[in-house]
């Protein structure tokens, strides 16, 4: 009996990874994206590869009670694998950024993503199986001036799913928050309004060795995940220092990457 896994945020970059990833494995793809050529192409590229059933779904998930409608665009189909993978940053300092784009990082990234987990779960722990995969990120270990509501909502991402992962104990339905430090996809380039403002280039892990380690992760049941030795140096990082120390720590070097 096939097995269907939902992957929102599945154009390109660690989505897309992760989607090959499930291909592979066999399962029946529901690929969620904003992007509808980018969906189209990937669905594209995944069909020639894998012998698998697509369907895409192109939603803009920073809209209120988008997951509903996800949910009933397929149909009731039971789903096994979740991986809420989409989501995008903003730089600035927060009096001087947009609302409305932050508004909407904060449906995508918390009340689209927790929604759409609730609405999953119901019917996985019915079935006394299932793996849910959240995007957090090592941003969720420290405040992030400059950068203040992504890595707030990277900080939520990873104490919610280490709480439900808790919760789920026993059922046969695992949570694993997946914390990659900066990674080699399209969401840099849309961090900034100039992208020649980027200058991230150390510490760069490539989509698809962050995709790997998440996915394997995942599939062990782990409640989080860090890629990289220097990676999970830093997450225990600002353990050692104040908070005051760590939020000045990361606002100098987002001043330096991105000036």
């Amino acid at each position: 009996m096939s097995k269907t896994a939902l992957v929102t945020g599945a154009a390109s970059g660690l989505g897309y990874e992760l989607a090959t990833l499930l291909a592979k494995d066999g399962y029946k793809l529901i690929l969620v994206d904003i992007d509808a050529e980018s969906l189209s192409q990937a669905k594209a590229e995944l069909k020639n590869t894998f012998n698998v059933a697509i369907i895409t779904l192109v939603k803009d998930l920073g809209i209120p009670n988008i997951a509903e409608k996800i949910m009933s665009d397929i149909g009731g189909e039971p789903i096994d694998v979740l991986i809420n993978n989409a989501g995008f940053g903003l730089f600035g300092s927060f009096v001087d950024t947009d609302w409305e784009r932050e508004s909407e990082m904060l449906h995508v990234h918390i009340l689209t993503t927790t929604h759409l987990t609730k609405l999953v779960l119901e019917g996985m722990v019915e079935r006394g199986h299932g793996r849910i995969l959240n995007m957090s990120s090592l941003a969720a270990f420290q405040p992030g001036p400059l950068m203040a509501i992504y890595y707030a909502s990277k900080g939520y991402m990873l104490s919610f799913s280490e709480a439900i992962a808790n919760e789920l104990v026993g059922t046969g339905v695992t949570v694993t928050a997946l914390c990659p430090g900066p990674t080699k996809t399209a969401f840099q380039e849309t961090v900034s309004a100039d992208a020649s403002d980027n200058k991230i280039t150390f510490n760069m892990a490539s989509a698809k060795a962050v995709a790997t380690y998440g996915y394997k992760a995942m599939l062990k049941g782990k409640t989080y995940a860090i890629p990289g030795r220097f990676n999970k140096f830093l997450a225990i990082l600002p353990r050692l220092v104040s908070r005051n120390a760590a939020a000045t720590i990361v606002r100098k070097i987002q001043e330096k990457n991105r000036h």
